[in-house]
């Protein structure tokens, strides 16, 4: 996993007329808290902050005014609904070594067996435990064959080294959905019609 570099500034102001102003100059408020120390407000460059935030969990090594480096990784992402440019973020700070709990997008490999089955993500991302500085950026899992009614609990998903689950090893992840349920709800749904028109 990659270090971001990201250059911040310590801000003073705040309230809604001092959020709006940082966001004016193309920059974003923040806030940098953890390990006890008392929470730090941060403005960030919104550029750098976005192409940074591409990446599940990434690490960014803040230079803070110039003086001293912090590692820490995305908590809280606040977008503007409507436009969605980034309007607050909430960073934990982490150290090297130190292990924490992420949630990592599950990705999906193969193709699923014939008759048109449809495979559900009961969750699109899984918690884990892994170290700060080696947090994987997803996990992929392989569907091929899987029919309906089969399903992948969260301890047959093999995670890299230093990685451990932190959600029930028997959670469901993905499963398997015969497509007649759905064609079964049209036909009721045809039939329903029916009788209303009787």
């Amino acid at each position: 996993m990659s270090e971001v570099k990201i250059a911040a500034e310590t801000r003073t102001e705040f309230g809604k007329g001092a959020a709006r102003r940082v966001r004016r100059d193309n920059k974003v408020p923040g806030v940098l808290y953890g390990h006890g120390s008392e929470p730090l407000h941060l403005t960030l460059p919104g550029h750098d902050l976005l192409l940074a935030l591409r990446t599940p969990n990434v690490l960014i090594s803040l230079d803070i005014d110039g003086k001293s480096n912090e590692l820490a990784i995305p908590k809280a992402v606040q977008r503007d609904p409507l436009k969605g440019f980034l309007e607050h973020v909430d960073l934990l700070l982490v150290k090297r070594g130190e292990k924490v709990t992420v949630e990592i997008p599950v990705q999906t490999e193969g193709e699923l067996a014939a008759g048109g089955n449809l495979l559900e993500h009961v969750l699109n991302a899984l918690p884990v435990e892994a170290e700060a500085t080696h947090i994987p950026e997803a996990v992929t899992v392989s569907v091929e064959g899987l029919a309906a009614g089969a399903s992948v609990h969260a301890k047959d998903i093999a995670l890299p080294n230093g990685v451990t689950l932190a959600v029930d090893e028997d959670a469901v992840v993905l499963q398997v959905l015969a497509a007649q349920a759905e064609e079964a709800t049209e036909g009721e749904a045809a039939e329903g019609a029916e009788v209303a028109e009787a």
